[in-house]
């Protein structure tokens, strides 16, 4: 195609009118002429901007489906070809397809086809390359997948074989079956064999020998695939690995961990990184995975090249290991946390060792606390490590004693005083004798100070009397943001409502993030809190205007506290219906839960609510509180069907499974069929992790936590079907 005709049209479509990631697709036109300019920067910065606007982060439009014809022409004609291609092969790649016809961008690409195919025969083999990563993903088995087989004959650039291949089997993948097998030959190029591994696979053939001894001939993989275009095969053992386990069968996943210790056997540096990666990644698909690998993993160590990326690995599952090898692991941590030069490995390892051996680790955290920050937030608390057993160092005069040093220096601030001070909190009134320290650092702790004096404080004496003066004084006269934190804390040790009342009050007329904060120690006062009625109320947002979750948040709290301090549940059963009235907002998550909640709390007074309730059941995240408000509100007969389906399928989906346990629970055996059983046996035993989102060195431990909710909900409900 001539470059002059490439953009013939361009104007007569209704761009103005059209959308993209940033509004009106009307600079469209524009751009796409400026990638036809002499200067190089300018036409690279419109790519650019392309790709920020009618792609943005992966999502198409509007006007990516009425760019696709131009772009095609583009590089057909010759016009930055191998980049067009790619931007092309990224929104054929899309299903994050906003306010477009499904699939329409994909149909587009391959309704431009005829003019892509060709390019496979460019002399250049990165437009042959390109050409075929876009054919690969249009879906058109029909139109591109003989032309692709053609190319596969004469093509001998071993990165356009291997994305040949890909495209092949992405269309096609039984269809490609036979070539993928036969590109395993010792003699193809190592990126060929890579390819055919994963086609292999793609085609659902069995792992066998074969396929073991490509992927590890292969090794190290990452510099084979570093040309290619797919991003989530840049990681090829990853990837194979990946396959496997997701396959979710015995033979699959012992083929893959026999890849694995083959792979973390090789002494390479750079394969035992590749191999380290990927233990990582097989660690948060299989529940299996840490108790096989470990022996392999714990070793490497001793490897200063493997022991950096080991250790990022151990952090996530080091509290699963078991027995000897659990010795093991305390050993080689401890030897590196006790190094003298081992800098931010030390801080890695006794972080970790804090969840295997916390006692040990204490110790070694006792003689080097300003240079170990990591350690010390799993120490405290403040990452929520959530292992197994207790992460929180026992009581360790030492460390009761560095910790004091710590807190007493004024230039420490940040994070560390809050952690030095979460640490103190656990450890109760053993560490009272940091009372002063505590009581000095509090302009620098204001919120979680308070809660530390609760902790520390003896049951009399005149050390009780100062932490009592100086939480009246913060109460009144300390940071702002801690005045309600400290009251609180007055309330606590000595029942005066005074200062709680005041600051509640103060906070009432706050942004919605304070009203409900207030409105929660509101709640807390009961019946002491008579005299706040007026001010709750007045808090309250307007139903009739476009409320935003902090303040639906904020109401669902005053409910609470208006309920609590006054026993009268209708004021908030008609605060909770105005809130749940905006269920259908595209934000309203765990406001709703919160929401239902309460009403579970508010048992039958809260039946007027059902019917939001039970239209809320068909969302995953809501099904179990409102399950749980529904039957509180005494119509367990009358629900039908069962809600014991949306709340499995919520737990599956790791949509508020504390509470889906507890619904199952409250629902009773009569409910579980033996098929719904069923379904809570693989969430408690299956292999698959069912948590798979989150911070990510908390994602193993959030589906340890909630594998044994689940076994400890097994075990419940046999109890209840054997007492009937």
């Amino acid at each position: 195609m001539d470059l002059a005709d490439a953009l013939t049209g361009l104007d007569d479509r209704p761009w103005a009118a059209l959308q993209h990631a940033y509004g009106s697709a009307e600079d469209v036109p524009a751009l796409l002429r400026a990638l036809t300019d002499d200067d190089a920067e300018a036409a690279g910065e419109a790519l650019h901007e392309l790709y920020g606007t009618i792609w943005h982060q992966g999502t198409v439009y509007a006007a990516t489906v009425e760019a696709v014809p131009f772009l095609a022409r583009l590089a057909a004609a010759g016009c930055r070809s191998a980049e067009l291609l790619v931007l092309l092969g990224c929104m054929a790649e899309s299903d994050d397809e906003h306010e477009v016809a499904r699939g329409a961008c994909r149909g587009a690409v391959a309704d431009g086809l005829p003019l892509v195919l060709p390019l496979l025969d460019s002399e250049d083999p990165k437009v042959r390359q390109a050409a075929a990563w876009v054919s690969g993903h249009t879906a058109a088995r029909d139109r591109a997948w003989p032309a692709l087989e053609r190319r596969w004959a004469v093509e001998r650039d071993p990165v356009v074989r291997a994305e040949l291949l890909t495209a092949m089997a992405r269309l096609d993948p039984a269809a490609s079956a036979d070539t993928a097998v036969a590109a395993l030959d010792a003699s193809a190029p190592a990126e060929v064999r890579m390819a055919g591994v994963l086609a292999c696979l793609d085609a659902g053939l069995p792992w066998d020998a074969a396929l073991l001894d490509a992927a590890l001939s292969v090794l190290p993989a990452h510099d084979l695939v570093s040309e290619r275009l797919d991003e989530g095969r840049r990681e090829p053992l990853r990837a194979v690995v990946d396959v496997l386990l997701r396959r979710d069968t015995d033979e699959d996943r012992e083929g893959a961990f026999v890849l694995l210790e083959a792979a973390l056997a090789i002494p390479a540096p750079e394969v035992r990184a590749e191999a380290v990666w990927a233990a990582d990644g097989a660690c948060m698909i299989s529940r299996a995975a840490p108790a096989r690998l470990l022996p392999r993993l714990v070793p490497l160590l001793d490897d200063p090249s493997s022991a950096p990326a080991v250790l990022r690995l151990l952090y996530k599952v080091a509290d699963l290991a078991t027995g000897p090898v659990a010795d093991t692991l305390a050993e080689a941590l401890t030897r590196i946390a006790a190094g003298a030069d081992a800098g931010d490995m030390a801080d890695s390892a006794l972080a970790a060792l804090v969840t295997v051996d916390p006692a040990r680790a204490a110790r070694l955290l006792a003689g080097d606390l300003p240079r170990r920050p990591r350690a010390l937030a799993v120490a405290s608390g403040a990452r929520d490590t959530g292992t197994a057993r207790e992460a929180t160092p026992p009581f360790e005069p030492l460390l009761l004693d560095a910790v004091r040093r710590r807190l007493a220096d004024p230039e420490v601030r940040g994070n560390e005083p809050i952690h030095l001070t979460l640490l103190l909190t656990s450890w109760g009134t053993q560490a009272s004798a940091a009372v002063p320290e505590v009581l000095d650092a509090l302009p620098r702790i204001p919120l979680v100070g308070p809660k530390a004096l609760v902790a520390l404080c003896p049951t009399e004496g005149p050390v009780r009397g100062r932490i009592e003066d100086r939480l009246r004084e913060a109460a009144d006269q300390g940071p702002k943001e801690g005045h309600l934190a400290a009251a609180h804390a007055l309330y606590e040790l000595t029942g005066d409502a005074a200062p709680l009342l005041t600051a509640v009050r103060s906070r009432l007329g706050g942004r919605s993030y304070d009203v409900r904060d207030a409105a929660g120690h509101a709640a807390e006062l009961g019946a002491a809190g008579a005299e706040l009625v007026t001010d709750l109320r007045a808090a309250l947002s307007d139903p009739g205007q476009q409320r935003v979750v902090p303040q639906l948040d904020a109401d669902v709290q005053l409910a609470e506290a208006l309920w609590r301090i006054t026993g009268d549940a209708t004021e908030a059963v008609g605060i909770l219906d105005t809130v749940l009235a905006e269920s259908d907002g595209p934000w309203f998550t765990w406001t709703g839960v919160r929401a239902a909640r309460l009403a579970a709390r508010l048992g039958p007074a809260a039946r007027p609510l059902r019917p939001a309730l039970e239209r809320m059941l068909a969302t995953p995240l809501h099904a179990p509180a409102c399950t749980l408000a529904l039957l509180a509100t005494g119509v367990e007969e009358e629900l039908r069907p069962t809600p014991a389906d949306p709340v499995l399928v919520a737990a599956e989906h790791n949509a508020d499974p504390d509470t889906a346990f507890e619904a199952l629970l409250s629902l009773g055996r009569r409910h579980l069929t033996d098929g719904r059983l069923n379904r809570l046996v693989a969430l408690a035993d299956g292999d698959r992790r069912v948590v798979d989102s989150g911070l990510e060195d908390q994602i193993i431990r959030a589906d340890e936590r909630l594998r044994a909710r689940a076994r400890a909900t097994l075990s419940a409900l046999d109890g209840q079907a054997a007492a009937q």
